[in-house]
């Protein structure tokens, strides 16, 4: 029997036969490291301890202490643990994939009756009940023929259309849940009792169709969310809370801000307070970007096909694009042109109006683009999800050399703007290659080896997000924390060799010769409608002043303070503030949560006594407390107030 040699994370080697399991070798390392194991790590994918390992690799064992690889098997597990109750419970319904996401998972079943919230608690008890029992999870390899047989004679036509669409050279693996089997790549845990009964719970159902396709089958999908203890999934259920509380499609309303309708699908109508804070913030981006040496420019919105053919993106994106056919007088056939899905090929044409020397690099062009994509009904949500919307976009032509340091400016521009708008934290994401792309292997190779090398010379940390690049090149994806702890997915600094190369992009060097330059994408804010509900949801709405579409209302507490409330708001405007007047009949206390709803930062009230002394008494939103101030000074504090932090 042959042997393999298997590299520990200390540096450590240890020969085995071949075919040895990450069972039997945590076993063979001590009993406590076998019962207590959970998966492995082998060759950095994450390995099943039943699977077998056939050649030299290096291995690491994990156990529940490891909080990714433990979080992923107890949420999948769920996952069939679930489908095994549904069906136990329901044994005419049909199962088809299970996936982790996010913070849990969620199964889509076909069953012609809707799920209630009282199948949800059934399927919930009936699922502590599967775990409870300890059971034995294991799997197998099975033949194709062996497979089809079995799901025909259980009538489960989505896991034979499954079976056809893995390839012919790919394994077919089966797991059992105890007595339930599932098609899965897995890995999973090795019993069922290593699931934690107290920290899952059925979240709700929704529709979705079989495989994303609309002209499919409408499913039922159950959510789930998962954790190792109690502890962190009534953490988690607060969080959701406080979320349902910060729903920015609420706030909008609230705040008479937005709205959607069913004539223009994922097309936004920004109402006047909705506005003024999507223009307070392109204005924010324009002067930092101006600051930081880029040039800003405007492309066309609707682009001939030729062009997305030449770009690649009609082949790798066209799915998600708009079409628009013309008759052009004279042609013989329409010409098909696109809305731009984005800017970088109009920018590449902007750029190659003109002799470029390298003296004109970096050259930095940046565009508030409007863009639109095609994005599934099932799949929009409010301001976070949509057809239409507009980017911070730029993209920076630069030469090889110059990559690593307009990174690091990048980067500290980024942390700047975001700390500027309440967000300290982020995290940075490394994607590499892949599977669908464009440009060889060697190319890839080298610009992946020139982005980590410019991250690295940053000095900041990142974690390897493998092959979730863009089609043309690796990139930094920036993620920030919010004031409820979740993840939003927003900046990005992509290295591009292929487009300059496919729309012929040049500059003359030092040496004479004519050199293709590489294009850098990069936003920070991602989509302008997608941050403003993320600043809508962090802030619960409680915008900063200088963000605020309604700053100030100066409200009267009894009709002969008008006067001065007229006074004070025109003194207000002058000094740069949104102020409004509120002369309106109704008691004070009315007035104060009639605004406070709306989210106004400052009520000014004004009365006979206020009057008489020209002051005005301060209420801030979300305090009890009031104090009275001389107008003079309330126009001096919040005319500085505001001013925008790059105007400080």
């Amino acid at each position: 029997m042959s042997t393999i040699s298997l590299t520990f994370p200390d540096g450590n080697r240890r020969d085995y036969a071949a075919g040895v399991t990450p069972a039997e070798v945590a076993a063979s390392i001590a009993p406590g490291l076998a019962k207590k194991a959970i998966s492995a790590s082998v060759n950095g994918a994450h390995w099943d301890l039943a699977w077998p390992i056939a050649g030299d690799a290096t291995i690491a064992i994990h156990t529940l202490a490891d909080d990714a690889q433990a979080l992923e098997l107890i949420r999948h597990d769920c996952a069939h643990i679930m489908a095994r109750a549904v069906q136990e419970i329901w044994p005419d319904v049909k199962v088809t994939i299970g996936p982790v996401r996010d913070y849990g998972w969620f199964y889509d079943f076909d069953r012609e009756e809707p799920f209630s919230p009282e199948d949800l608690g059934q399927i919930e008890a009936r699922m502590k009940q599967i775990i409870n029992a300890r059971e034995p999870v294991r799997t197998e390899v099975w033949e194709r023929a062996r497979a089809v047989e079995y799901y025909r004679g259980r009538h489960e036509p989505f896991k034979l259309e499954l079976i056809d669409r893995i390839p012919e050279d790919q394994d077919l693996r089966m797991y059992w849940h105890g007595t339930w089997q599932d098609l899965c790549r897995g890995p999973h845990l090795q019993h069922t009792g290593q699931v934690p009964a107290d920290a899952f719970k059925l979240t709700h159902v929704a529709g979705a169709y079989w495989l994303g396709d609309a002209s499919r089958p409408m499913l039922q999908r159950i959510y789930g969310v998962a954790f190792k203890n109690r502890e962190d999934l009534k953490a988690h259920m607060t969080m959701l809370e406080e979320a349902a509380k910060r729903d920015h499609r609420k706030l909008g309303r609230e705040m008479e801000l937005f709205h959607l309708q069913e004539e223009a699908p994922g097309m936004v109508f920004w109402h006047p307070n909705g506005w003024t804070i999507y223009r307070q913030l392109e204005d924010y981006m324009r002067g930092r970007q101006r600051a930081a040496g880029y040039k800003e420019i405007r492309t066309p919105q609707v682009v001939d096909r030729v062009l997305w053919e030449r770009s690649g993106h009609w082949e790798a994106y066209r799915e998600n694009m708009f079409l628009v056919e013309v008759d052009e007088e004279g042609a013989k056939e329409k010409r098909i042109n696109a809305l731009k899905p984005m800017n970088c090929p109009c920018h590449v044409q902007v750029y190659n109006q003109g002799l470029k020397s390298y003296r004109d690099l970096p050259l930095r062009l940046a565009e508030f683009g409007s863009c639109h994509r095609y994005e599934s009904s099932g799949s929009m949500h409010g301001l976070m999800r949509v057809r239409g919307f507009t980017q911070d976009d730029a993209h920076i032509f630069c030469t090889e050399d110059q990559i690593g340091a307009e990174c690091e400016s990048f980067i500290k521009l980024l942390a700047s703007v975001y700390k500027d708008l309440g967000f300290d934290q982020f995290e940075i994401m490394f994607s590499t290659r892949p599977d669908v792309r464009i440009g060889d292997d060697a190319t890839w190779d080298k610009v992946e080896g020139m982005l980590e090398a410019a991250i690295k010379g940053a000095g900041v940390p990142y974690v390897v997000d493998p092959g979730e690049g863009a089609f043309y090149g690796p990139k930094l994806d920036f993620k920030l924390t919010d004031a409820i702890g979740r993840k939003w997915q927003l900046g990005t600094f992509q290295v591009d060799p292929n487009l300059p190369d496919r729309l012929g992009a040049e500059y003359v060097g030092e040496d004479g010769q004519k050199h293709r330059p590489y294009m850098l994408h990069r936003a920070i804010l991602g989509s302008f409608e997608r941050f403003i509900g993320i600043l809508l949801e962090n802030y619960a709405g409680k915008l900063p002043f200088w963000l605020a579409p309604r700053q100030v209302v100066v409200a009267s507490i009894v009709s002969d303070a008008d006067g001065l409330v007229h006074e004070a708001v025109a003194a207000l405007r002058r000094a740069g503030v949104r102020a409004e007047a509120d002369v309106r009949n109704e008691k004070i206390n009315y007035k104060v949560r009639e605004h406070s709803v709306g989210k106004v930062p400052v009520i000014l009230a004004v009365g006979m006594q206020e009057v008489e002394s020209r002051t005005v008494s301060v209420r801030r939103l979300g305090e009890t407390r009031t104090e009275v101030i001389s107008l003079d000074a309330a126009v001096a504090e919040f005319g500085f107030a505001a001013l925008p932090p790059a105007g400080h």
